[in-house]
């Protein structure tokens, strides 16, 4: 704002005129640049500053006006340059407003006493009994709630990072509230202990109240109609809208709720959307979505999550108050009216088809599906790697990224196939196997973690699990050997050393965050020790983020030397080769299933219903018209296109070995 200075005599009787009034006049300090001509029916009382109003709005339809305040009473308030103030039928009282700020047909605008603006609000997340309430700040990360939420084992290191988010919180208290430049906030109820950041608009909201809109050029928060917010915390590029309700949650960035969703007791992170449904108590980690109306999401744990109409949770067994938690794994998609007994683990990208109240855990057999029969959950091993479904969502996730802030909070990753969940196909062959032995491989059923598991299904899962493993190795493999011609055995070994000594062993996926737990415990150790700060965290869950390619070699060069019973100092042309061709067989076996797979879109049953009132012929013509052919579908395309190009990418790093054999 610049300078500013006392009014004058001639001011101050202009504004009287204009139909102002003021407690104490000299309590009302103006720019140097200002002029009374567009302040009026206005009462100041406290201290107040205000700029200069020279700015002419233009609104939808073509109406223009003039910043400048009207009809409002201001107390202690700093009012920025050529903003504009318009019936304010109670008042505005202690915030900051920035330069270009539009308000218009507010209810009441106040900070009341000391406040936090959301941040330190508890949230009792995955139980509504509490045990795992965590504190929401302005920059809470998904794979540091996971921690918080998750490492109850570990007290020290819970209690350290408490300390940290309390210091954070304590320096966010003040008594003045914050509205940035540029923002809207027109035909609005009551906003109190609200900070608003910059180019948010905010339009017919009801009730903000005890909150942080943590809004900027880069990525606007839009909050709409009807909405009632309460304890919460919004990043960048949020849009909450359509009488949704809000109590006690974080969302993340690029998060949508609309349609009268309502969430409560919640953290959605980031590009999550909830529509028509409810949310209460959940951990819903990045991608997670519910849109329908009848769909319930409660005291778990999500990510990637595609939740069916009717999809719900619970747990009705306990006496002594809620105690249900649970977790689905990345990728889980539920069916229409699926339900889940609390307490279960579902095993990543796992789809959930029918009732299922036996507690399983199925965290070791991935891309499975979990079907209902009578009153028995039946899974099906490694079904979903030869879904198009499945591959199209790992497909779309990348492209549906609406997050406009260069600052990211959540570090994600999108890879299906990752050492996370090789990983657990791995350990899902030997689970599989030792049924197998154990049982006889004649046993028409077998059973495991309160699941039935077919035989034939057993064994399609062994040899589906071990092609994703194959391929996984094989895309590390050349990946690592890179586009260059080798001239000798050595220059090729040399560059299959790993780099780096960290992504042995387990791996985990902190809500997006895949990484080695080795290097997730030596974070935590440093937690623990008071070695680290909160900005200090996210750097170090960033570096782990970025040094996500060279920890998977280390771990995929680990699982070659096992597989070629031999170190890499011992490697051949023929190890290479031969690994190469197997990877090449097992791309195009499953590119193979993915087809067959989508080609079941397009057989008879798919088109019942098209060509009413035709012949058979009106209704492959009908369905060409609406859903196109199979030819020519453009996934259906790409998959005959992949084939090809791994194929011939096998074969041209076969070509580029061939002077070291």
């Amino acid at each position: 704002m610049g300078n500013v200075r006392n009014l004058t005599e001639k001011e101050i009787a202009t504004l009287m005129v204009y139909g102002c009034s003021a407690e104490d006049w000299k309590k009302v300090k103006v720019a140097d640049e200002f002029k009374p001509d567009f302040v009026s029916d206005v009462h100041f009382s406290g201290n107040v500053t205000l700029g200069f109003f020279e700015k002419i709005y233009e609104l939808p339809g073509g109406l223009r006006r003039h910043s400048g305040l009207n009809g409002c009473c201001i107390h202690n308030c700093n009012i920025g340059n050529n903003v504009f103030i318009d019936k304010v039928h109670n008042y505005i009282a202690n915030y900051s407003i920035g330069d270009d700020t539009y308000i218009e047909n507010v209810n009441l605008i106040l900070v009341d006493g000391k406040s936090f603006f959301g941040n330190g609000v508890t949230v009792p997340v995955m139980n509504e009994g509490g045990g795992r309430d965590i504190p929401i700040f302005d920059y809470l990360s998904a794979p540091l709630a996971y921690i918080l939420t998750l490492y109850r084992h570990r007290p020290e290191l819970i209690r350290q990072l408490h300390t940290l988010i309390d210091k954070y919180v304590w320096e966010q208290e003040s008594d003045m509230g914050y509205i940035g430049k540029e923002v809207q906030i027109v035909n609005c109820g009551t906003v109190k202990n609200v900070r608003v950041g910059d180019y948010a608009t905010l339009r017919g909201a009801s009730i903000l109240e005890n909150g942080s809109i943590n809004s900027n050029i880069e990525a606007p928060v839009e909050i709409g109609s009807g909405v009632k917010c309460n304890d919460f915390i919004l990043s960048s590029g949020v849009s909450v809208t359509d009488s949704t309700l809000v109590s006690r949650c974080f969302i993340g960035q690029g998060c949508i709720l609309g349609k009268h969703y309502s969430a409560l007791d919640s953290l959605f992170f980031s590009n999550c959307q909830g529509m028509h449904g409810e949310a209460t108590a959940i951990f819903a980690g990045p991608y997670t979505v519910s849109h329908h109306k009848s769909s319930l999401l409660i005291a778990g744990m999500f990510s990637f999550l595609n939740a069916g109409s009717g999809s719900n949770q619970s747990n009705h067994m306990y006496k002594l108050g809620p105690i249900h938690q649970g977790i689905a794994e990345r990728g889980a998609k539920t069916t229409s009216n699926s339900y889940l007994l609390w307490p279960a683990k579902i095993g990543a990208f796992t789809l959930v088809m029918g009732r299922h109240t036996k507690h399983s855990d199925t965290s070791d057999l991935p891309f499975s599906y979990l079907i209902e029969n009578a009153t028995e959950s039946y899974l099906v091993p490694a079904i979903n790697l030869r879904s198009v479904g499945t591959i199209r969502d790992a497909q779309k996730w990348p492209k549906r990224d609406g997050r406009k802030d260069s600052r990211k909070l959540d570090p994600i990753n999108f890879n299906l196939l990752s050492p996370y969940t090789i990983h657990k196909m791995m350990k899902g062959v030997e689970i599989l196997k030792k049924l197998q032995s154990i049982a006889g491989e004649t046993t028409d059923v077998y059973t495991y973690q309160s699941c039935k598991i077919k035989r034939s299904s057993l064994v399609k899962g062994i040899n589906l699990y071990n092609i994703a493993i194959y391929k996984f190795l094989g895309n590390s493999l050349i990946s690592r050997l890179g586009n260059k011609e080798y001239t000798s055995i050595d220059e090729v070994r040399d560059r299959l050393k790993p780099t780096v000594k960290a992504g042995l062993g387990e791996w985990i996926d902190l809500s997006g965050l895949i990484a080695p737990k080795s290097e997730i415990e030596s974070l935590l150790e440093d937690i623990e020790a008071g070695k680290i700060d909160l900005q200090g965290i996210q750097k170090r869950l960033q570096k782990i983020h970025a040094d996500y390619y060279d920890y998977e070699w280390t771990w995929a060069a680990d699982k070659l030397e096992e597989h070629w019973s031999k170190p890499l100092s011992e490697l051949t042309y023929d190890d290479i080769v031969k690994m190469i061709e197997l990877w090449k067989d097992s791309v195009v076996k499953l590119d193979r299933m993915i087809y067959d797979d989508a080609k079941k879109e397009f057989n008879l049953n798919s088109k019942t219903g098209f060509g009413v009132d035709g012949d058979e012929e009106q209704k492959h013509r009908d369905f060409e018209c609406v859903r196109g052919s199979f030819d020519s579908n453009p996934f259906v395309v790409e998959v005959l296109n992949h084939i090809e190009r791994k194929t011939n990418l096998g074969n041209n790093v076969i070509k580029q070995l061939e002077r070291v054999k």
